[in-house]
């Protein structure tokens, strides 16, 4: 019983030592590269995952656009949709190791069938659009909610507007 007592001391001893290097986590690769201004004397650097990480899904989500926006009853891609899908085939053929499920969304107007059959003609629409941009089919899936999970809950157009979509999500997966 005598060791235990010692031997907590010294893991408790070697934690805190872990703990004493304020400076741990600078990079020797990053001399030079500033101290980021506004980012809390974190290093200038790309931070991996994050927004400013050009191979990161929130990246995608954040700079690339991860959506595009439909008319009423209409499943056809307008030239702004065009815009962000080119944006996202460039990520996808840079970022060869992520899978992209597209969700098509329907706003709450019409029958529950209706919407899904909708949902799903304009996740097709996007499917298809970035397969013609060169984006393999066997990364590209298509799923429709319809009109069961919208952002925006309420009875007029500003909200209907905006769960007329489609949106790619991003997942790292295995290609073969």
């Amino acid at each position: 019983m005598t060791q235990l007592p010692k031997a907590l001391m010294l893991i408790a001893a070697l934690g805190l030592a872990a703990c004493t290097n304020g400076n741990r986590f600078n990079d020797d690769n990053m001399a030079g590269a500033g101290t980021g201004a506004g980012m809390g004397g974190v290093s200038g650097g790309i931070i991996p995952g994050s927004a400013n990480d050009p191979a990161s899904p929130a990246y995608f989500s954040q700079t690339v656009g991860d959506r595009v926006l439909f008319a009423v009853d209409q499943s056809t891609l307008s030239p702004e949709a065009r815009a962000t899908l080119d944006g996202q085939a460039q990520w996808l053929t840079t970022n060869s190791d992520y899978l992209a499920v597209i969700e098509g969304h329907a706003d709450e107007q019409g029958t529950r069938e209706y919407n899904l059959a909708l949902g799903a003609r304009r996740a097709n629409a996007v499917m298809e659009y970035l397969i013609s941009r060169g984006i393999p089919s066997s990364r590209l899936k298509f799923i429709s909610y319809g009109k069961e999970r919208p952002i925006e809950i309420c009875s007029d157009e500003s909200c209907y507007a905006k769960n007329r979509r489609a949106v790619t999500v991003i997942s790292m997966g295995m290609t073969s």
